[in-house]
């Protein structure tokens, strides 16, 4: 029995939440590539090679794991990761229409409430969970972080307004499109629920990977088979998307690019891909010191990565010519989840206290 700390929980739910608000950074340097050819590479590393390779690293006898495991749960598991891939290709798009900060904070805000509740629904445990020790206190904090969703959501509108009045020629307001870029965001934060579901449905796999001496990195189990469909739907979708636009050949045409930039790009690519798996890497590990709230990993991993995404989007500048009205309104939303964050942390450790303390 590993021992729950949901305090060191919290923290390494952090470290995740850097590690995917960054994911998508270095992409703004790679040249002479399509958007194709750098998904492709990426999503290589992130949902296929990297899950494969640290699977069987820290997880034992995992090929044995694997054959333990329902076929059901496997199969199951798997699809709904297959789905998540589609969320995935509409996050990378909306990125590219309303900036870093709107689209991880209403994506992932989204995903944050769906991930938590609907994994309850699924197990009945809804009721439960909310009359248990802190219980109230997380789902308090949940609706909260509602509220700071839709309040980005506005301070979004605002941006839009606030740069068709600056210069028509400036690139950002070429852009910038809120209706196009809100839309591709909400299916993205359904679908990055559904990767939530995906990870509980695949939960069995991680208790046989812990009873075999996985312990903190039982998740990586489960992991390879959500990131494995992920991968099939993106590979599929942009190899074809890349032979009908002949963007394909820039993966290999060294005498186009050059052999640096080439490389450049691949180690880029490839930098994207290991942010992109290090967020559920330390999810994982996370996920296991929540302890008997485990339900609420979802949810504060999530805030992690909201927040850390509005750090970035400062540093790369993306509301620097937005309004002063329009930068409140950004802040109110951001101290709005920072608050449901702490309040959903506090429950969870109200609730381990109390499980201690019988």
């Amino acid at each position: 029995m590993i021992p729950s700390n949901p305090f060191s929980g919290t923290i390494i739910h952090a470290i995740g939440g850097v590690a995917a608000s960054t994911c998508y950074v270095p992409f703004q340097k790679v040249k002479q590539w399509s958007w194709n050819s750098y998904w492709i590479v990426q999503a290589t590393f992130a949902w296929f090679i990297f899950p494969l390779v640290i699977g069987f690293l820290t997880v034992p006898n995992l090929i044995e794991v694997f054959r333990a495991s329902p076929s059901s749960v496997i199969l199951n598991a798997t699809l709904l990761g297959a789905i998540y891939g589609f969320g995935g290709m509409c996050f990378g798009f909306a990125i590219r229409h309303i900036g870093y900060s709107l689209t991880y904070t209403i994506s992932i805000g989204i995903s944050a409430i769906l991930g938590t509740i609907v994994p309850l629904l699924m197990h009945g445990e809804l009721i439960q969970k909310f009359n248990e020790p802190g219980g109230n206190v997380i789902f308090l904090g949940m609706f909260i972080a509602l509220v700071g969703i839709i309040i980005c959501g506005i301070a979004g509108y605002r941006k839009e307004n606030d740069l068709k009045h600056k210069n028509k020629e400036d690139s950002e307001s070429l852009t910038f499109n809120m209706k196009k870029g809100l839309t591709l965001t909400i299916i993205a934060g359904v679908l990055s629920a559904v990767f939530g579901i995906s990870l509980e449905v695949g939960a069995p796999i991680a208790e046989i990977a812990g009873q075999n001496g996985a312990r903190d990195f039982q998740g990586n189990a489960n992991l390879i088979l959500s990131t494995g469909g992920a991968f099939a739907t993106n590979f599929i979708w942009f190899l074809i998307a890349g032979i009908k636009s002949g963007s394909l050949k820039e993966i290999v045409d060294v005498k186009g690019i050059g052999s640096k930039k080439l490389l450049l790009n691949f180690f880029l690519s490839i930098a994207s891909g290991a942010l992109w798996y290090g967020q559920f890497f330390f999810y994982g590990i996370a996920h296991v010191k929540m302890g008997a709230y485990k339900f609420a990993s979802w949810v504060i991993h999530m805030s992690m990565l909201i927040f850390f995404s509005y750090i970035i989007g400062i540093v790369m500048k993306e509301w620097k010519q937005v309004s002063r009205r329009t930068y409140i309104t950004l802040l109110v939303a951001l101290i709005t989840l920072i608050f449901s964050f702490v309040i959903m942390t506090y429950g969870s450790m109200l609730g381990a206290t109390s499980i201690q303390e019988h």
